[in-house]
């Protein structure tokens, strides 16, 4: 194992529900409140903080769109974000 790498353990209970212990909810960085979500491989479940995994999948999915419409530099980004806002402001 890996030096990130930890054991811990839960008991199910009757309805299913399952206490996330402390040090878990501490690296996935969740509270009281937040959501998590499961993801399932083959018979391995994998539990990521629901808003971090939103924001890689997010990520992964416009990967290459600045580059695909043109935008090199951040200094084209900045002119694009003005624009918008400028017609924004016009509407």
């Amino acid at each position: 194992m890996s030096v990130n790498t930890f054991l811990d353990n839960a008991k199910v209970m009757a309805k299913g529900q399952v206490t996330i212990p402390k040090d878990i909810r501490e690296v996935l960085g969740v509270a009281s409140g937040d959501r998590i979500t499961f993801i399932v491989e083959g018979n391995t479940v994998r539990i990521v903080n629901s808003a971090v995994y939103a924001m890689q999948v997010l990520q992964r999915e416009m990967a290459g769109e600045a580059g695909r419409i043109g935008l090199s530099s951040d200094d084209d980004v900045m002119a694009l974000v003005k624009e918008s806002r400028n017609e924004d402001e016009n509407s």
